[in-house]
């Protein structure tokens, strides 16, 4: 898995290559504004420690993406997202701390409203296999955050975040 990262627009400047997970690319270059995912999947983060928006890449070239995406600020951050091949588990609930209605998740799902009639979507989850992306708007729209196996009490940790759509990243994205 690598990622190539560069300062500026259109592959310029200098660039840093990385084949890890880095929580502060400060160091390694003063900004960030445009990457090439050579291989692999990657959560990429516009502050460090993994922290603020979230954005997906997958293999690819991603010449001017604050342009693309309404970037306020550029990657400062990245986390590598490991290859699974197996299958997919997730529980969802609509309220905090695994309370309300839940549904047990095992394929992509593009509007808990029209599923489950949840009209608040889903407030807390446990992931048991698989890495997932969650929307806070249906049909796989507006900002999304990345789960990977483990329990999600609250999504007040994400900003208040309601999610309304998920889907699996599967090994065919690699």
């Amino acid at each position: 898995m690598k990622v190539t990262f560069f300062e500026d627009r259109n592959f310029m400047g200098r660039s840093y290559e990385c084949t890890g997970d880095c929580s502060d690319m400060s160091s390694y270059m003063s900004r960030c504004h445009s990457c090439r995912v050579e291989s692999g999947c990657w959560m990429v983060y516009d502050r460090p420690n993994y922290m603020g928006n979230q954005y997906f890449m997958r293999r690819g070239e991603y010449p001017d993406y604050m342009s693309q995406w309404g970037f306020n600020n550029c990657i400062r951050s990245c986390r590598k997202i490991p290859m699974y091949r197996g299958s997919y588990r997730m529980r969802v609930y609509e309220r905090d701390n695994f309370m309300g209605q839940m549904e047990e998740m095992t394929d992509d799902c593009d509007s808990f409203m029209e599923r489950y009639q949840w009209s608040n979507g889903c407030m807390s989850c446990h992931v048991m296999d698989g890495h997932w992306l969650m929307y806070e708007q249906p049909h796989y729209r507006g900002r999304m955050w990345y789960f990977r196996p483990g329990e999600y009490r609250s999504f007040r940790d994400f900003g208040g975040m309601r999610f309304m759509s998920m889907r699996r990243i599967m090994d065919s994205w690699y």
